[in-house]
């Protein structure tokens, strides 16, 4: 094993740390200025952590921190600071430390934190993840094969396809693959893939959005608008969510399919657009036409060739992958070094259902990014829902994770407690909870914090009034004290399942 290298301008502290690594049988070399850290980098060695003070004459740690992650990105630095240095030590932390070590320190935490970071660059998964291009869908287990085997041999057609699966299981991503590889795609005629969540649009805009609307057609439409099968012409139209589709339209989007000619709202000449329709749903769509809330006939001119994609916990050995591809998204979207996950915490990710599916492994990853205290996430960093899953599990069913346009840290509220008591006083702490993670997403820079958690906040409470309602609108509006046109209006703005 290489060395730990100890850069300080103090000869005591050098000392202690020395001596206590010696015990654990662990390799030192120790450095007075960061000067003779670069020279022994320019020679040729390398350490195999870097524990470096902050502030020492001849150089800054700040600045060998960033020229020794330029030479070497995956060795875990430690950054050693006196309290009135933690500014710098934030800004160590953005600059890729492995974590800060405070002064004066606790040797046997010292000890265990510096071993920590051994045992971390010792690990073959740290090598730099970062530079490797990001597949279009992630999926080793065997029902992720076949999906791909089928978007293989669809690859050359037009055929209609719907897809079904779970909520937030990737259905979109798997429409975006069929359209890429067609004939209509990036080695075809490039054509437009356009979506649109037929559930997300109000019954009344829902006509418009598709097949647009004339000047005039209704009070507001001060312009024409061209509708989504227009814009997708010469491509690929994914209709979400299908089986929520009013009845209605149903009947016009049967007229499309069968012949290609439509109307927009308040037009009297038809339109022709040649559209390859990709279609998804989480419902049973034969229990739809059961219940006599779809058309038989749409239903069969859709199910030409259907494409099942897995809920993730049919795909647990897919976690630790998506895991490590979403912290590193996270970590690029708010401009901070990707954190690094224990295989502790992996097993215990790969053993949560997910009720969510990936979009909530991806939310969780996202609060990782800005809560986890230190860049490797360990057991205990985990979200508090998922650490208490098994006994929540038993009691009562895990909330999903709500559905929202921009993964957002979520707030650590427990699911099971906000069903079992909705009309108790709020739990003692959360204001606590969430001032939390206002101060981790802005200490670390993250983008918009206010948008971002007023969003979350919206989308839980009504993603859990509406499962409380059963999905009734009008009744979650009542309950949450709001207007019917606004709860109508924010699912369609945070794009919640419902």
């Amino acid at each position: 094993m290489k060395p730990i290298w100890i850069v300080d301008d103090d000869q005591s502290i050098r000392f202690v740390l020395e001596k206590a690594l010696a015990r654990e049988q662990l390799p030192v070399r120790s450095f007075a200025n960061p000067r003779d850290v670069l020279h022994a980098l320019n020679d040729g060695d390398e350490p195999q952590v870097l524990v470096s003070d902050i502030r020492m004459p001849g150089g800054s740690g700040l600045d060998l921190l960033s020229q020794v992650k330029q030479r070497l990105p995956g060795l875990p630095v430690i950054i050693m600071t006196a309290y009135s240095d933690l500014d710098s030590a934030v800004s160590a932390f953005q600059g890729g430390a492995f974590e800060y070590l405070p002064k004066p320190f606790d040797l046997t935490k010292a000890t265990e934190l510096i071993r920590r970071a051994v045992d971390e660059s010792l690990r073959e998964e740290v090598g730099d993840e970062r530079h490797q291009p990001a597949p279009e869908i992630l999926g080793q287990a065997p029902a992720m094969q076949d999906v791909f085997r089928a978007i293989g041999r669809l690859s050359q057609s037009n055929v209609t396809v719907l897809i079904t699966g779970e909520s937030g299981s990737g259905k979109e991503l798997v429409a975006r693959a069929l359209h890429r590889h067609s004939p209509r795609g990036d080695g075809g005629t490039n054509g437009p893939f356009i979506a649109i969540n037929t559930a997300a649009i109000p019954k009344d805009l829902l006509e418009s959005e598709l097949f647009g609307h004339e000047r005039g057609a209704f009070t507001g439409a001060q312009t024409m608008r061209r509708g989504r099968f227009e814009q997708a012409d010469g491509g690929t139209l994914f209709l979400d969510e299908i089986g929520d589709m009013p009845f209605d339209l149903q009947t016009r989007l049967l007229r499309v399919l069968s012949d290609g000619q439509f109307y927009r709202v308040g037009g009297h000449q038809p339109l022709k657009a040649n559209v390859r329709v990709i279609a998804a749903t989480h419902q049973n769509l034969e229990q739809r036409v059961r219940d006599g809330a779809f058309r038989e006939d749409l239903f069969h001119r859709l199910n030409v060739i259907r494409l099942r994609l897995p809920p993730l916990r049919e795909r647990a050995e897919d976690i630790p992958a998506l895991a490590r591809f979403f912290l590193q998204k996270s970590a690029k979207e708010l401009g901070v070094e990707p954190k690094r996950i224990t295989d502790e915490a992996l097993d215990k990710l790969k053993g949560f259902e997910f009720p969510g599916n990936v979009r909530q492994l991806e939310n969780v990853c996202h609060w990782l990014t800005v809560m986890a205290p230190a860049q490797v996430i360990e057991l205990k960093d985990l979200p508090p829902e998922l650490l208490g899953a098994m006994a929540a599990e038993a009691a009562s069913p895990v909330l999903p994770t709500p559905v929202m346009q921009e993964p957002v840290a979520p707030l650590p509220v427990s699911a099971p407690a906000v069903l079992a008591a909705p009309a108790a006083p709020m739990p003692a702490g959360w204001l606590d909870d969430l001032e939390g993670v206002a101060r981790r997403m802005l200490e670390s820079g993250a983008p918009e914090v206010w948008d971002a958690l007023t969003r979350q906040f919206e989308a839980r409470l009504i993603h859990t009034a509406l499962l409380i309602t059963r999905g009734r609108r009008i009744e979650a509006a009542q309950k949450l004290g709001i207007g019917r046109n606004t709860i109508t209006r924010k699912i369609q703005e945070l794009q919640i399942d419902d």
